[in-house]
């Protein structure tokens, strides 16, 4: 059960940010936290480890800027899912059976379903605060993705918390957001 916790938590990061949990999850099999299958071993090179650090940085300092960010998110459609795939299936085979190509559609559809959710609201905060918003929550979504990749392969259990209080808080700000339309509607 930890090992495909440890498989969602780590492809949902990567919704948010690809490069923090691969680079996550590269450190850690290289430091011998985390063991993953032969096939995933060049993730642990040395010269993995530096492009995912380089492509990092640029996805940090471009999700910053609007606009940017948007043709960011564009790019990463393609990007955040194949790392979901990757993520996935390099944590669950590790530690489970699971199908590989199961694990993959798994990490495809998790990665792009919370990319696709990010993707979509980034605009809202584009225009609801000029842009100014657009840094604070990127940062928020980076320290998310880090938290639980970390959760994801140090305390299993605790992605399912995450995930929780996650739907916990949309549904609750859903429900708000429902609640005003409908009183301004009334008046």
């Amino acid at each position: 059960m930890a090992g495909i916790l440890t498989a969602f938590g780590l492809s949902a990061s990567a919704g948010l940010n690809a490069y923090i949990p691969l680079l996550i999850v590269a450190v850690s099999a290289k430091i011998g936290l985390l063991t993953l299958g032969e096939q995933f071993e060049p993730l642990t090179s040395w010269w993995a480890i530096g492009v995912l650090i380089v492509l990092g940085i640029i996805e940090l300092l471009v999700d910053k800027v609007p606009a940017a960010d948007t043709v960011n998110d564009i790019i990463n459609t393609f990007i955040r899912p194949a790392a979901g795939a990757i993520l996935f299936a390099a944590s669950a085979n590790a530690i489970t059976d699971v199908n590989p190509i199961f694990s993959v559609i798994l990490g495809i559809l998790v990665a792009g379903s919370v990319h696709t959710g990010k993707m979509l609201l980034r605009p809202a905060v584009t225009v609801t605060t000029g842009g100014v918003g657009n840094p604070i929550v990127s940062t928020i979504e980076d320290v998310i993705s880090a938290t639980t990749s970390l959760l994801a392969i140090l305390l299993p259990w605790m992605v399912l918390l995450v995930a929780v209080t996650g739907i916990v808080i949309f549904l609750r700000w859903r429900m708000k957001r429902i609640e005003r339309k409908e009183a301004a509607r009334s008046q």
